[in-house]
C-alpha cells in the first residue's frame, strides 16, 4: 500500500511542474452505460461476434467466464457479460466517439439517447479526431473506392476495385452517415465481427442492427465530435467511483496513472480511491468501467 501511495504522490509532484506537458484532462464523468447481465448463447454465436455486439472484448468475456479464448461456445451456454463503460462527456445534441474506448454516444437535448460499440481505423491508418458534422445520409450506398485504398489493393495483389454497388459485398453495409471530411463516415458493415476492433481505413463501423437504429435519428448538420481519451474517471450520484483505462492504441504516449492521479486530485477524490484497485485497472487496460472506491467509501 505504501508503495502505491508513494507512486501516486510522485505522479502528483511531477504533474505540478512545468515539465508535465500533457493534453488537457478529460472531464470527470457522472454516468455509465452498459451493465452486467447473463446471455444465453444462440446458434451461430462466437466470442468475437459477441464482443462486436456488446462492446466487451472476446478475451475479457473468456476470462470473466473461465473459458478458453480459443475454445468453442455452444447454444444454450450461459455467459456473464460486463460491458459497462464511462460516458466521457455530455453533448447538447450530437455524436461523440471516443477512439481508444471504441464507443459511440448519441445525445439528444443534453441526454444520452444511445451508445454503441464501433470499429475504427487500424493503427497504421487511424481514425482522425476533431470536431465535425454530418454532411450526408445515404441508404444502400455505393462505395466509391478511394485511390489510396486502390493502391493498397494493388500492393497486396488484390483485384483493384473502383466502385462497389449496394449489396452483400459492399463494406459500407446498408447505411452511410458521411462526415464533412472527404472519404470518412459512420456506416454499417458486411463484416459485423470487425466491430470493436481497429481494422478499417479510418471510417467508423457500426454493427448492422445498431446503424439501422441510429440512421433515422441523425439529421444532416448534426455535430460529431471525435476524441482521444484512453483514461476516464467517473463519480456517480451514489458516490461510487469508476475508472476505465483503454489501450493507447494510436501510441500517443499517454501516461495512464498520471492522468488518474491528476483527475483524482483536481476533483478531490484522491483519498476516496483504493489505489491498489486503480493501479490494477491501469495495468490491465481492459477498457471497462471498474469500481475503485476505498474501503468504507
Amino acid at each position: 500500500m505504501k508503495r502505491i501511495f508513494r507512486l501516486v504522490f510522485a505522479c502528483l509532484l511531477l504533474c505540478s511542474s512545468a515539465a508535465c506537458a500533457q493534453p488537457p484532462l478529460p472531464t470527470l464523468s457522472h454516468a455509465l452505460v452498459g451493465s452486467q447481465f447473463e446471455y444465453t448463447v444462440q446458434k451461430g454465436d462466437f466470442l468475437i461476434a459477441l464482443a462486436a455486439r456488446f462492446g466487451e472484448s472476446a478475451t475479457d468475456i473468456a476470462r470473466l467466464n473461465g473459458i478458453r479464448y480459443e475454445g468453442y461456445i455452444h447454444p444454450g451456454q450461459r455467459l456473464l457479460i460486463d460491458n459497462r463503460h464511462i460516458v466521457p462527456e455530455t453533448l447538447d445534441n450530437g455524436i461523440l466517439i471516443n477512439l481508444p474506448q471504441r464507443m459511440l454516444f448519441y445525445f439528444q437535448a443534453g441526454k444520452l439517447a444511445a451508445a454503441y460499440p464501433v470499429g475504427l481505423g487500424r493503427p497504421s491508418w487511424p481514425t482522425p479526431s476533431g470536431q465535425f458534422h454530418v454532411a450526408e445520409l445515404r441508404k444502400n450506398p455505393t462505395w466509391v473506392v478511394p485511390r489510396s485504398i486502390q493502391e493498397e489493393m494493388r500492393r497486396e495483389n488484390q483485384a483493384v476495385l473502383t466502385r462497389v454497388p449496394p449489396g452483400p459485398d459492399n463494406p459500407l453495409g446498408k447505411y452511410w452517415i458521411g462526415l464533412n471530411m472527404p472519404g470518412y463516415g459512420i456506416h454499417g458493415t458486411n463484416a459485423p465481427s470487425s466491430v470493436y476492433h481497429y481494422q478499417s481505413h479510418g471510417c467508423i463501423r457500426l454493427h448492422p442492427e445498431n446503424v439501422e437504429k441510429l440512421f433515422p435519428l441523425v439529421p444532416v448538420g448534426l455535430p460529431a465530435r471525435i476524441i482521444y481519451a484512453p483514461v476516464l474517471l467517473a463519480e456517480l450520484p451514489d458516490s461510487a467511483i469508476y475508472l476505465e483505462v483503454n489501450r493507447d492504441i494510436y501510441s500517443k504516449g499517454v501516461n495512464a496513472l498520471q492522468i488518474v492521479t491528476q483527475l483524482a486530485a483536481a476533483n478531490r477524490l484522491t483519498n476516496r480511491i483504493d489505489w491498489h484497485k486503480a493501479a490494477s485497472v491501469v495495468q490491465q487496460q481492459e477498457g471497462l468501467a471498474r469500481k475503485i472506491n476505498a474501503s468504507g467509501q
